[in-house]
């Protein structure tokens, strides 16, 4: 087993090469590929920002770390600022209208009663060298899954804004209506925290169970703590995107209306008659026939 000390990488100039070298590759990729919404070079250019926002980001929070760790009003403070973070991030990813903000709402339900239910009963102590990089991951799991639902989500109602109409039509509450169309796509957030948790051990060893076994801890130990982390992941992640949504199907979290004078693009004939075909066959299903 490796010591405590032992460094996986040696922090030298041969990696910060090697660092730079695959950001360019990343970069290029994206560029030559035109891996992009509009096949453009946007992706690019926000691989090169976002690799060194991150060399940055890493290099101020490792010089904070130790005061951080030993002082429960920073910790508190810090964990704080990863929630806003999180929160911006997932908001701007899924809309640039003011309702970004009520991406709190999936992020907090998902994290704070596992959090609470670590401290309450004692498993994890109110430490911040054990605090912040359990809860760090918690808030990035929800982040992911409370991206990747609210984008599907909205995605699939502007695509299939027909079969919304075509419902309500046939006498589905807009949230019904909504609720059909969106909420398969979203439940695809769920996937790359399913796929990880079944692929474990076999195709990936997480961080924190490498990071376990670096510092010294035995296997079982590592494996124990990997494993309730990838459980309360995967928890989080159904709240998550359950709570996302609900939002997204209220009309609470959504995108600026297309269209001329601010107003949304109605469903073409095509569009309607498709959807009204889809929309019985819902209503069909969700209402069985009255025996005679």
């Amino acid at each position: 087993m490796l010591a405590s000390g032992t460094s996986l990488l040696p922090v030298n100039l041969t990696l910060g090469v090697l660092l730079a070298v695959l950001l360019v590759v990343a970069a290029g990729a994206a560029a030559l590929f035109r891996l992009a919404p509009d096949s453009g070079t946007g992706r690019s250019r926000q691989i090169l920002t976002a690799g060194l926002r991150a060399a940055v980001q890493l290099a101020v929070v490792s010089a904070l770390i130790t005061w951080v760790i030993h002082r429960a009003p920073a910790t508190a403070a810090f964990i704080l600022l990863m929630f806003a973070v999180a929160v911006r991030t997932a908001g701007r990813r899924i809309t640039t209208d003011d309702t970004w903000w009520k991406t709190a709402a999936p992020i907090a339900a998902g994290v704070a009663p596992v959090v609470g239910a670590l401290l309450l009963t004692g498993l994890v102590p109110v430490r911040g060298i054990v605090l912040i990089p359990i809860t760090g991951i918690l808030i990035g799991g929800a982040l992911t899954a409370t991206v990747l639902a609210g984008r599907r989500a909205l995605d699939e109602l502007e695509l299939r804004h027909g079969e919304v109409e075509a419902g309500m039509a046939l006498g589905l509450l807009e949230r019904e209506a909504r609720m059909e169309v969106a909420r398969p796509a979203a439940s695809d957030a769920l996937l790359p925290g399913l796929d990880q948790t079944r692929t474990v051990g076999l195709v990936t060893l997480p961080g924190a169970f490498v990071g376990m076994l670096l510092g010294g801890a035995d296997p079982l130990s590592a494996g124990a703590v990997q494993l309730f982390v990838l459980i309360a992941l995967m928890a989080i992640q159904a709240v998550a995107v359950a709570v996302t949504v609900e939002l997204v199907t209220r009309g609470r979290l959504h995108r600026p209306a297309r269209g001329s004078g601010g107003t949304a693009e109605r469903a073409t004939p095509l569009d309607r008659l498709t959807g009204s075909v889809r929309a019985v066959l819902t209503v069909r299903r969700r209402r069985p026939r009255a025996r005679r």
